[in-house]
């Protein structure tokens, strides 16, 4: 439940409790809430929304966020949420939450979330002073300290969100007295510790979200007990041994997440037919499982998505994976899987992404594929098939438009007949093959193409005109190839109707001689990463080269470059790493330089650069290696002049 969804939730119950954030009288609040409210006030030293400002008076019903009983004049609830929905404004409360907040013992709703400057811990004895609480946000602040054990003491207590903050300590165990609760959110905090037993006591509880923290030891088998439960995000953590076989037990459970962690063992849970048949997500990629994909996992057929990505999975893939009628996420990425892919594969007619990369799986495809007409994206990169060509029945795929086959041993030149694919491409990776010849004029008919990938072949001859028709072209990696000529295609590609525009391009290990002077000069203003190292390049850098603002990393080492280093270098302010080492620059460093407050790599070394490197961070913050090779060079961090 994310931050706005939340905001709507509170929204809707201040209409069912009191219809509204303001009360029509104009009698005093019972003095221990007014006594709450100022103090909570006080501990505030800004508020850019105003609201606080407005709390004069003894009237406390009336002030703005304040919602109190029709028939009393004692608070109910308080909303004083960070993002404004009426006025679509996000604002902030600067200072730190007053203990006295726990005065106001009737609070059912207490809603700060979202309030990025609002400080301090939660206050120890909330549990005990407010027992008639239903519903606490304070997410998305900047509270420190513990989660208080009296928090196990709210017997009412249906939402508990508490997450992206800077809370420690551990889980408390008294967390599991709370039978009322619905949602525990503690996600992206710093809890440490093992997740308590307890928490299997939650029998109602419909979701819980730990990830993002530093939780450790083992998952307790007693989870399998919250038997109301759709949603288990227990990634992002700490956690060790196997997954307990308890989690079969939950019937209704529509969401599982453990990707992350360092969970260790096998996958034991997916043993019968019908134990999990609510099952729609499940996550439990970037883990330490072993052992084989059980075939039971076909009986999980309420499936959409599945990711086991990550982990030492081995042996071949499951057939009853064509049960799976209802999936349209498929991610084995990353395991050692073998075998060849099951022709079950193809009576998965929802399936969207498909991708088994970085596997031990052989070929041949099966062609069972064929049929699968709703297949958006196919990566099957680095596995061992041994395409001796390119299998032409992908074409006729009518929705597949992101094709990856990176490593897959595909031989001769790139295959006329992605031309001609029943949907437009978007994204073409035929990298780390053995292709060669040029690369055909036909790529600049791919009008849709977003990433362009045919590096580590060896393709000759020069970048096609063509290529300056790719409008919508984001990511262009051609390096390690054999191309000659000119860079100049790469800088002249039409910016889209949309505006987007290159902002990867990596041409390096190549035999590029000329066109260094159109760097910045076309209209790639956007560029992030530029890569031409390697090459032949001749001339000197343009003055263009300052309109690219929005770069981080520039490489333009081992060529033939020369001149001056120049001044407009210092416009790069993005700029994280810089590498110009082994060319021909000469003349003093520019004091302009000192401007790259964010640059982490820098090497200017092997060049004829002389004079007195410009005192300063960050250029002395880096070692004597990236300057040493220029004999006219002096000053820190190399010999003083």
């Amino acid at each position: 439940m994310d931050y706005q969804l939340l905001q709507i939730v509170a929204f809707l119950t201040v209409i069912a409790f009191g219809g509204g954030l303001k009360r029509t009288s104009a009698e005093a609040c019972s003095s221990n809430d007014l006594e709450g409210l100022i103090g909570f006030k006080n501990g505030i030293q800004m508020d850019t929304s105003g609201r606080l400002a407005k709390w004069v008076g003894s009237s406390c019903c009336e002030w703005e966020g304040i919602v109190c009983e029709n028939a009393t004049t004692r608070v109910t609830q308080i909303h004083l949420p960070g993002f404004i929905e009426k006025d679509l404004f996000q604002t902030q409360m600067i200072g730190k939450i007053s203990p006295s907040i726990t005065l106001l013992t009737s609070l059912v709703i207490l809603d700060l979330g979202g309030l990025v400057g609002l400080s301090g811990t939660i206050p120890q004895t909330i549990g005990v002073q407010l027992p008639n609480l239903q519903k606490l946000y304070l997410f998305g602040n900047n509270l420190t300290g513990p989660i208080p054990e009296s928090i196990g003491e709210l017997p009412n207590l249906q939402e508990l969100a508490l997450h992206e903050n800077k809370i420690s300590g551990s889980i408390p165990s008294s967390i599991g007295s709370l039978k009322s609760l619905k949602s525990l959110l503690l996600y992206s905090n710093k809890i440490s510790g093992t997740i308590p037993i307890s928490l299997g006591n939650l029998t109602n509880l419909v979701e819980l979200d730990v990830h993002d923290n530093a939780l450790n030891g083992n998952i307790p088998n007693r989870i399998g007990q919250m038997k109301a439960l759709e949603k288990l995000d227990l990634s992002s953590n700490s956690l060790s041994g196997s997954i307990p076989t308890s989690l079969s037990n939950l019937s209704a459970i529509s969401v599982l997440y453990m990707d992350t962690n360092s969970l260790e063992g096998t996958i034991p849970f997916l043993s019968r037919s019908g134990e999990m048949p609510s099952l729609g997500f499940l996550r439990l990629h970037d883990n330490h499982l072993n052992g084989n994909i059980p075939p039971s996992l076909g009986y999980l057929v309420s499936l959409q998505r599945v990711s086991l990505a990550n982990n030492k999975l081995e042996g071949a893939l499951p057939s009853s994976l064509g049960n799976l009628l209802s999936l349209t996420e498929l991610y084995f990425s990353g395991n050692s899987l073998s075998g060849q892919i099951p022709k079950s594969i193809g009576q998965l007619s929802q399936l969207m992404m498909l991708n088994m990369s970085n596997n031990l799986i052989e070929g041949p495809l099966p062609q069972e594929i064929s049929p699968l007409h709703n297949l958006q994206t196919l990566d099957l990169s680095f596995n061992p098939l041994d395409l001796s060509s390119f299998p032409e029945w992908l074409t006729n795929l009518p929705s597949l438009s992101r094709i990856h086959f990176a490593g897959c041993g595909i031989q001769g030149q790139i295959p006329d007949i992605l031309q001609t694919t029943l949907s437009p491409i978007q994204e073409l990776d035929l990298s780390v093959n053995l292709l060669t010849g040029t690369i055909p004029s036909w790529i600049g008919s791919l009008s849709q193409l977003y990433l362009l990938n045919l590096s580590r072949n060896s393709l000759d001859s020069h970048i096609p005109d063509s290529v300056t028709s790719l409008s919508d072209l984001g990511v262009l990696d051609l390096h390690s190839n054999k191309l000659t000529g000119s860079i100049t295609g790469a800088f002249d590609i039409e910016q889209g109707t949309s505006g987007g525009s290159l902002t990867y391009i990596d041409l390096s290990d190549n035999n590029f001689s000329i066109g260094v002077e159109e760097i910045g000069a076309g209209r790639q203003v956007h560029i992030q990463f530029l890569n031409l190292s390697h090459n032949l390049l001749k001339g000197t850098l343009p003055s263009s080269l300052g309109k690219l603002n929005s770069i981080h990393s520039l490489d333009l080492s081992f060529n033939e470059l020369v001149s001056n280093l120049p001044e407009v270098l210092a416009n790069l302010t993005l700029l994280e790493r810089l590498k110009l080492q082994r060319n021909h620059f000469s003349g003093n460093i520019p004091k302009g330089l000192l401007k790259l407050t964010k640059l982490k790599e820098l090497d200017l070394s092997d060049n004829v650069l002389q004079g007195k490197i410009p005192e300063g961070k960050p250029l002395t913050d880096f070692p004597g290696s990236s300057y040493s090779g220029n004999k006219g060079l002096c000053g820190k961090p190399l010999s003083p002049c």
